[in-house]
């Protein structure tokens, strides 16, 4: 019997396969979009940075190891007060009296020092004051002089000077019509806020404002990339508050174009021009302000006795 063949099984010989040829197109495009990216994220982190250290540019504190033997010949007390939850109190301030039989005695200045700097800075100011026969209470907020070391912000100096308030008005038995707020610098803000929210308050002084800080932060140049309008807090507001405001005002400017706060200011109000140095009109207009405004307070009036019948 005859053997059959077997059949060859013929396998289709396998092809190589073609390369798989890339757009030099989409190549580019990946690129350029991995860039905008990497760009997108730089842009993102500088605006979390601002954000995170905005008052670094309108805000320059100064720390102090130590505090003066006195208040340019006057002397005062150290005080420390504004407790936190571990009843540490994490604000220092100066307690100033006047000298026995003073003009003012009965009333007491509240200084609200300037966001540059700390407190040794303002002891001529402080020195000028004690002159005029006034109480003076000044203190650093916290992140400057001897206080508490924090990130300073509009919104924990504007607790400082609360405490400080509370501090008058609790611990020193002040009554409200006896305090007047005196800001200088970024402190007219924060003055300004204290005689918006107590009414009591008899008059309000505010010296060379530096206030409504936006546009200072707007026009460095460290900043000029970023949306500093959209991302800026930091403000501490005055023109608005000043413009609605009730209670008497002396504005001190010592620039030759009042600022834009003063002149939209409600009245009452006495607005000064020190161009020049002059101690002499300082203390002048200080006088005719609290003669004008805060007149007998704390002083109990004199009422007549009738005359006997006869």
């Amino acid at each position: 019997m005859p053997r059959s063949t077997p059949k060859s099984s013929k396998r289709p010989t396998p092809q190589p396969s073609q390369p798989v040829i890339v757009s030099p197109l989409w190549l580019v495009k990946g690129i350029v979009l991995t860039a905008l990216a990497a760009l997108f994220c730089a842009y993102l982190t500088l605006c979390l940075l601002f954000y995170q250290g905005q008052w670094q540019f309108v805000l320059h504190p100064i720390r102090t190891t130590t505090s003066p033997a006195s208040i340019e010949g006057a002397p005062y007390e150290l005080v420390r007060f504004g407790p936190d939850e571990s009843a540490t109190p994490q604000l220092t301030g100066w307690w100033i009296p006047p000298n026995p039989g003073s003009r003012y005695s009965n009333l007491t200045i509240l200084f609200l020092p300037d966001g540059n700097g700390s407190l040794i800075d303002s002891i001529p100011t402080l020195a000028a004051l004690h002159n005029l026969g006034v109480n003076l209470f000044a203190f650093d907020y916290r992140g400057y002089g001897q206080s508490a070391a924090l990130r300073p912000s509009q919104q924990s100096m504007t607790h400082d000077a609360s405490l400080a308030w509370q501090y008058l008005t609790t611990s020193r038995s002040i009554a409200a019509n006896q305090i007047i707020p005196y800001g200088i610098g970024t402190g007219t803000s924060l003055a300004t806020y204290l005689a918006a929210n107590h009414d009591k308050i008899p008059a309000l002084i505010l010296d060379s404002p530096r206030a409504d800080l936006l546009d200072v932060a707007a026009h460095d140049p460290r900043a000029t990339i970023l949306p500093v309008r959209l991302l800026f807090h930091e403000r501490f507001p005055l023109a608005e508050t000043l413009s609605t405001l009730h209670t008497p005002k002396l504005l001190l400017s010592r620039s030759t174009e009042p600022e834009q706060s003063f002149r939209n200011a409600k009245d009452p109000k006495l607005t000064v021009e020190l161009t020049t140095p002059s101690q002499v009109l300082y203390n002048a207009s200080l006088t005719r302000f609290l003669d004008q405004y805060v007149p007998s307070v704390g002083i109990p009036a004199l009422v007549p006795s009738m005359a006997p019948s006869r």
